[in-house]
């Protein structure tokens, strides 16, 4: 599912509206499958699915990423278009996989005549099951006909969101193995992460656009890497989305450590005279957070963020993580992201090339 504000059930057009575009469009209620299935989501909701699924749309950027991991033969096409650096690090054929657009997000994109046409069997989000969430999927899937299935997902469930995509999907070998590589991923991180008894917590800020005084409070999901890695966000706790902040907070926050989205404000940070006290400027640890082919930290909030924690661990503790990260970063691509990458490639991406 989507941040921030991931969706508001197809702002603008209305659930009424779904109706009559279908209408419209001269579709009605495919009839249900004689042989199929019953699958019960994370949202305790049970869904009539074939025996075998052979089209899913995503129900945005979050689903999308997940679903590519797993079963990108199975995608529908993508909720968003991709951009030229993202379809280069992209498997062929699925770069070129057509936009579809987001079936529930605020501002959402989906083009409902093209929807009924289309006819997947599944709808998938996966992400947080907010009853919220739960309302659109109800309310999608009885004015569409096509079953709507809600995941629960983020790094700190990695095992059982693959193992329920994996079953959902028909793809359970293929689920287990991604579940495992990323669970022995995240344990050799972890072991070798400083104790607090060790190392004080790094005070890191978490900068957005071309400002940079976009950001995301503790517990956020846009945030969790930070938080997973036991450094201390310093856009205190409170509230799930993203947030503005003030220069002057800023400055008073005094962070050792700032990752930016824009080299904008990477660059503003190091020439305006107003952020000369910042320890991180100081000490010049100032990074540019890699994006490629999907956020590394930030957005979307899915499996690509695995690569953000090794990355953002290694620029946090560099002394519990001195080899190149390069090596890494191909495995995963060519593991996730059905990509294989030469090691100045990874390296690049990884930003170890500067």
């Amino acid at each position: 599912m989507d941040t921030p504000s991931r969706r508001d059930v197809l702002a603008g057009l209305g659930l009424g509206g779904i109706a009559s575009a279908l209408t419209r469009a001269g579709w009605t209620r495919p009839a249900r499958a004689t042989e199929g299935r019953l699958f019960r989501d994370d949202a305790d909701r049970s869904l009539s699915l074939p025996a075998a699924l052979g089209s899913v749309l995503p129900a945005g950027p979050v689903a999308a990423v997940w679903l590519y991991t797993l079963a990108p033969d199975l995608m529908a096409g993508w909720p968003d278009a991709l951009s030229a650096d993202q379809r280069a690090l992209i498997a062929p054929p699925y770069a070129d996989l057509p936009v579809r657009g987001r079936v529930a997000l605020r501002g959402g994109t989906v083009n409902l005549e093209a929807l009924a046409s289309l006819r997947p069997d599944l709808i998938l989000d996966v992400g947080s099951l907010d009853p919220s969430y739960r309302s659109v999927a109800e309310r999608v899937q009885g004015q569409t006909g096509i079953a709507y299935a809600l995941i629960d997902g983020g790094l700190d469930r990695v095992s059982q969101t693959y193992a329920r995509l994996g079953d959902l999907l028909g793809r359970p070998q293929r689920a287990a193995e991604l579940a495992a590589w990323a669970n022995a991923e995240r344990a050799e991180i972890t072991r070798r992460l400083p104790t607090p008894a060790d190392r004080p917590a790094i005070a890191v800020y978490y900068g957005r656009g071309a400002k940079g005084m976009e950001s995301a409070a503790s517990g956020a999901i846009t945030t969790e890497v930070i938080d997973l890695l036991g450094a201390r966000n310093v856009v205190a706790a409170g509230g799930r989305g993203l947030v503005t902040i003030s220069p002057e907070s800023l400055v008073v926050a005094r962070p050792e450590v700032i990752l930016a989205t824009d080299q904008s404000f990477l660059d503003a940070l190091r020439g305006e005279p107003r952020w000369q006290s910042l320890p991180a400027v100081r000490a010049g640890r100032l990074y540019k957070v890699p994006a490629l082919p999907f956020g590394w930290v930030d957005y979307p909030p899915a499996i690509n963020r695995l690569l953000g924690l090794r990355w953002l661990a290694k620029l946090l503790y560099p002394e519990a993580f001195p080899e190149p990260l390069a090596p890494v970063v191909r495995d995963f691509f060519a593991r996730f992201y059905q990509v294989t990458l030469s090691l100045p490639q990874a390296a690049a991406l990884a930003g170890e090339d500067r």
